[in-house]
């Protein structure tokens, strides 16, 4: 993902370069927190392009850029002399990257072609806001007038095309929206020649508008996931990128199980942790040999991965497979230090929580990233679910968990009273209630 800030109307060198000098005074003056406050008062400015009253949801917005920008500085000054001296230079650069380029002069190029209507930057800009937006007339005309923009490419780091914009991911993070129409739009741009299979770079490069747009929860959140790829494939999209992640693995570490597996589905490549991630015990058992030991080139690593996955995604057949082929029940399943248990209570899988806890799975041991248990990985999904069928299903799972010893720790609620208040209650119920064990 991109986290670039948005440009206010009508940008200026000038400006930013007061806003640079002023980073560099912040840097040099003696008040604490001096940055931080240049942050802030630049993060408020450009929140305030969205209406004049500060919303709930633009503070929190605010805070998190405020984070990020202060959070770069300081990290700048350790790697970079002109940082650590308070040059003006480096003060630029960060604000060149704050709004996602590579450069101040590419930063400033930028701006100075933004001033003139008509120029291709310009142009782009304005197609790149009419398919976030959904707004087809625009892009219509935009590509009827200047048939050469959908091979055109944003001036910014991630060098997307207007095609990879309608994945909502790996471009500025202002414009990740899908619209409604957004397979229209996707229709026009390829129709317009638009290249199925151009590469980005964003999050490190070889990204594909296929890839970026299966890893994204904005399709999928907007209902238009399934027809977007289909439409993608249908013109040429290559699944694989050769030398690239693994489309399905890539689906599977960003939260999209639905979308893996419709990619296996449609020929995409299935390593060890791949095949069982989507439950394909057929493909999983062609990397063992007949004595059970692992056929090259399937590592330990994606046995242990792709058994987490299944835990998750309640593939028993996969995970008790894999439980007679090396992979434990207290092993942890990527450098998170979270077991196959966790992953099973956090996707309210019942029925894998008791096969694990048959095989000895460690019920109070703390994953190393949120430092905690399985019972507290289930309930912070269960709990933020309102429908009767979640909390049911959850109830099994909390019920089991709690008469296998599970526990809550004080620190993992110390801060959120109401989350200690749900997550008592939950487990009230699930044991006054009699919860079914599996």
């Amino acid at each position: 993902m991109s986290d670039a800030l948005p440009l206010p109307p009508r940008p200026n060198v000038e400006q930013y370069r007061k806003l640079a000098k002023d980073l560099q005074d912040a840097c040099q003056s003696a008040k604490p927190g001096a940055v931080r406050a240049w942050a802030e008062r630049w993060a408020t400015a450009l929140a305030r392009l969205f209406g004049p009253d500060l919303t709930p949801a633009l503070r929190e917005r605010i805070a998190i850029e405020v984070d990020r920008l202060d959070n770069a500085w300081r990290t700048l000054k350790q790697s970079n002399e002109a940082a650590g001296a308070c040059k003006l230079s480096a003060a630029q650069f960060l604000v060149a990257r704050g709004h996602g380029f590579a450069s101040w002069p590419k930063f400033t190029a930028h701006l100075k072609a933004l001033g003139r209507a008509d120029s291709p930057v310009s142009r782009f800009e304005s197609a790149a806001d009419a398919i976030a937006s959904g707004d087809t007339a625009t892009l219509a005309a935009l590509l009827q007038a200047h048939p050469g923009l959908v091979r055109e490419r944003s001036t910014r780091e991630h060098r997307s095309t207007l095609l990879h914009y309608v994945s909502a991911n790996g471009i500025e993070d202002f414009r990740q929206r899908t619209p409604p129409n957004i397979v229209e739009i996707a229709t026009l741009l390829l129709q317009g020649g638009a290249d199925v299979n151009a590469e980005s770079d964003a999050y490190g490069g070889r990204s594909t508008t296929l890839g970026l747009t299966a890893t994204s929860c904005h399709p999928a959140n907007a209902g238009v996931m399934i027809p977007l790829l289909e439409l993608l494939l249908s013109h040429g999209a290559v699944v694989d990128v050769p030398g690239a992640c693994s489309a399905v693995v890539g689906c599977l570490h960003n939260g999209r199980a639905e979308e893996a597996a419709f990619l296996a589905g449609r020929g995409a490549h299935l390593d060890l942790e791949g095949a069982a991630g989507v439950g394909r015990l057929d493909v999983v058992k062609t990397f063992f040999h007949a004595d059970g030991s692992l056929t090259p080139p399937a590592t330990r690593k994606q046995l242990l991965a792709g058994f987490g996955w299944a835990c998750g995604a309640g593939h028993l057949s996969v995970v008790e497979y894999l439980l007679r082929h090396g992979a434990g029940a207290a092993d942890p399943v990527s450098d998170g230090g979270e077991t196959g248990l966790h992953w099973a209570a956090l996707e309210g899988q019942a029925g894998i929580v008791r096969l694990l806890l048959e095989h000895g799975a460690p019920v109070n041991l703390r994953d190393a990233t949120h430092e905690s248990t399985p019972l507290e990985w289930a309930l912070y999904n269960a709990t933020g679910r309102s429908n009767r069928r979640g909390r049911e299903r959850y109830s099994a799972v909390v019920a089991l968990l709690v008469r296998a010893g599970g526990e809550l720790h004080p620190e993992w609620y110390a801060s959120d009273p109401a989350r200690r208040r749900a997550g008592q209650e939950m487990i009230r119920e699930a044991l006054d209630g009699g919860a079914p064990a599996g």
